[in-house]
């Protein structure tokens, strides 16, 4: 059986790590550490939205996550990111878009830029976009596309359809985030709007338990996951996120728990187009943050020292039109 995110919260808890709250890297920690830029951070003020998915959500996740308990999560890091919209509640797109374009326009917090929620297939959406991405801080879109209102074959709808290549028409990106077993649909809707950048979140949603035989039931077909991963990967106007399988990790795990699904995505995409997300604070449902970047240094350890500068950071630049200054 797929696992949701509802059944993924249900039964995971970790600890946060701890660490104070400060301010701004200093010059002296830039120049020493390497640029990161996480593409797949979560914020959420439990006092200003609703997130319906947090209900069913472990003690770790149902508080607010804040500005500042990134800076705490990332400390000893020089790492600047890209907000990911949180799967309000319907009828709150607009207030977390201009919640989190006040944010980044502020210029005080290390998020950089923003993919907003949205409905593609909503009658306004057109509009909605075009009011947001005036900003110059609203880089893309994202709409869940595995919980229960988005069955198999939504994203194929000629409404959904028309409402994507809108995105494109701004130059702006749309996320994937489906079940493994329907990346495919992912795959012909990239086919469907060409001028869309389209990235290709947590590996395909892979659950890195299931490259290792004998764990327990796989979640998901390991060699259906290749085959739609290589698919995805032939499409020019494609990106994949590393990302996500962190929180699927169980006690015990190492480096190598991950390195099967992370690797073939890499060799996959290739260096030129894939990016890193730490899906935090959701990362905790298997580790912390720290723990992550440290695992996927390990990882692509062996890798060209350019191609690993491109998965940190010089990627997300360029996709992301991202400015640092």
């Amino acid at each position: 059986m797929y696992i949701t995110r509802r059944h993924l919260l249900a039964g995971a808890a970790v600890a946060l790590v701890p660490g104070a709250v400060r301010g701004r890297l200093s010059a002296a920690e830039n120049a020493e550490q390497p640029l990161i830029v996480d593409t797949h951070q979560h914020l959420w003020d439990r006092s200003k939205l609703t997130l319906p998915w947090l209900e069913d959500a472990p003690d770790v996740l149902r508080k607010s996550y804040l500005p500042a308990d990134y800076r705490t999560a990332t400390k000893g890091l020089n790492i600047r990111a890209v907000y990911m919209e949180v799967d309000v509640a319907d009828g709150q797109h607009d207030k977390e878009a201009e919640h989190i374009i006040e944010l980044v326009s502020g210029g005080e917090s290390q998020t950089i830029g923003s993919v907003i929620g949205g409905r593609p297939d909503a009658p306004g959406f057109g509009d909605y976009i075009a009011r947001h991405g005036e900003s110059g801080v609203v880089q893309g879109v994202r709409q869940v596309l595995h919980g229960g209102s988005t069955p198999r074959g939504h994203c194929l709808r000629p409404e959904f359809i028309a409402g994507v290549r809108k995105l494109g028409e701004r130059g702006m990106s749309f996320d994937l985030c489906m079940r493994p077993d329907e990346l495919d649909d992912g795959r012909k809707l990239t086919e469907e709007a060409p001028d869309v950048t389209f990235i290709v979140d947590h590996c395909g949603n892979a659950d890195p338990n299931a490259f290792h035989p004998g764990t327990e039931e796989p979640t998901h077909s390991v060699d259906g996951w290749k085959r739609s991963i290589e698919g995805l990967a032939k499409r020019p106007n494609t990106i994949c996120k590393i990302s996500g399988v962190i929180a699927r990790v169980r006690p015990g795990w190492t480096a190598e728990t991950l390195a099967p699904c992370v690797n073939f995505c890499l060799d996959a995409f290739g260096p030129d187009r894939v990016v890193f997300g730490s899906d935090w604070p959701v990362c905790l449902l298997g580790a912390p943050l720290l723990a992550w970047v440290q695992a996927l240094r390990d990882i692509i350890a062996e890798r060209p020292e350019p191609e690993q500068t491109q998965l940190w950071s010089g990627n997300a630049l360029r996709i992301y039109r991202l400015n640092l200054a």
